[in-house]
């Protein structure tokens, strides 16, 4: 549930880029919280293999999603905000929408990176080279550059992420936030913003050539660094109707969109510009009000048959003959024990647990729900969701050099 409504925030300070501390703001959050979410939704891909039961899965729970909400958010923002978007649909993923495709092409190639460590560096070399390439077709420069997060989360194992829950990387996590923090007030001095989405070409930024390549991996470095010291601090118990909202993560990352455009339609950004500082603060406050209230269980249960109609039509038809059907004798008594629940993890319709392994010193750190992460939209820590955005004033974010602007205009 956090990082998904990072994702919302993220987006929202799209709508008040004038105001006094909006990009630092936004580079803070994108210089690891990308990183997380992709590393999240590695992390729960291990079990994912080529059979029938998991491709069905992930054409209910990620390409029908996508091919029914790009075109619609698409044609929302031309014809309702009036906004001058362009592009294939489909082939070139709008906005919040690469996610999803990314993650489907991600869970595809799965069974083949998790075979052997070595994938991981391997992996770090294809993430280099990813900002050699300028397109945005099926936004394949972020499929190869958060690849190692990706990767790093498949290889890692309940044991080693119980070691976040040590003291000593838990105190060490608070400075080093900090430090990103600082970090974050000078990103156009020692990199671009734009560098932050994975997806801008080495030739598209102002940076020279020979040390492009050492930019990307020290924003690597930043971004996974960032990225473990967020998930020790967050509470590993469960904290009652705030982690059952995380449930709900694919449809606030599907529809947070919608509420964000509507009120730019409004005309939010103007009055933001009038009022620096509260607009900055109201956007964020209410970013996080807007997450909390897709999650909350009266809105969830309208919105989220949307976000899953396949199966959402499949259960019904088979509760419908469930009613119908006669009544069953009673069940012979069990010769074992009880079958064990399914984890927390596992109630993202689009993740994949990890296997089982022998017992750990400590239980794995909580996945919040993510709306594209690892297992999809919709999971629990260690899980994911979604941002992007960059400029020369530190009182207002610099405007994106990639084709999407930063902000609800950029990708998560």
């Amino acid at each position: 549930m956090v990082l998904v409504t990072l994702v919302v925030v993220g987006h929202a300070i799209g709508l008040v880029e004038a105001t006094q501390g909006s990009h630092w703001v936004y580079d803070f959050i994108y210089l690891w919280h990308i990183p997380a979410f992709v590393f999240v939704s590695g992390y729960l891909s291990k079990s994912f293999e080529w059979d029938r039961r998991r491709m069905k899965n992930l054409v209910y729970t990620l390409l029908v999603p996508y091919l029914i909400f790009e075109p619609a958010l698409f044609y929302y923002r031309r014809i309702v905000v009036d906004e001058n978007v362009t592009g294939p649909l489909w082939i070139e993923p709008h906005w919040t929408m690469w996610y999803l495709i990314v993650l489907l092409m991600w869970r595809l190639v799965t069974p083949i990176l998790k075979l052997h460590w070595l994938f991981l560096p391997l992996s770090v070399i294809v993430s280099l080279a990813g900002g050699l390439w300028d397109t945005e077709a099926l936004m394949f420069p972020r499929f190869l550059g958060l690849l190692p997060f990706f990767v790093l989360g498949l290889h890692l194992k309940p044991r080693h992420l119980a070691h976040l829950d040590d003291v000593w990387v838990r105190v060490a996590a608070v400075p080093m936030l900090i430090g990103i923090g600082v970090m974050a007030v000078y990103t156009d001095t020692w990199a671009e913003t734009a560098l932050l989405w994975y997806d801008t070409g080495y030739n598209d930024l102002p940076i020279d050539n020979e040390i492009a390549f050492q930019t990307r991996l020290t924003v690597m470095m930043v971004g996974l660094l960032g990225a473990f010291a967020a998930m020790s601090l967050v509470p590993r118990r469960s904290l009652g109707w705030f982690t059952t909202m995380g449930g709900a993560t694919m449809v606030i990352y599907l529809f947070h969109g919608f509420v964000i455009k509507t009120f730019k339609a409004l005309g939010w950004p103007e009055f933001t510009a009038s009022y620096p500082s509260l607009g900055l603060v109201l956007t964020i406050l209410g970013a996080i009000a807007l997450a909390l209230l897709l999650a909350s269980p009266p809105v969830r249960r309208v919105l989220e048959p949307f976000t899953n109609p396949l199966g959402w039509l499949e259960s019904r038809r088979h509760r419908a003959h469930g009613s119908t059907a006669p009544a069953a004798a009673p069940a012979a008594p069990a010769a074992g024990p009880a079958t064990k629940a399914p984890t927390a993890g596992a109630a993202d319709p689009t993740s994949e647990a990890p296997p089982s392994e022998a017992p750990s010193p400590a239980p794995p750190p909580r996945v919040d729900s993510e709306p594209l992460h690892p297992g999809g939209p919709g999971a629990t820590w260690p899980v994911p969701p979604v941002a992007a955005g960059g400029g020369a004033d530190p009182a207002a974010p610099p405007a994106a050099t990639s084709s999407d602007d930063r902000g609800p205009a950029s990708t998560p």
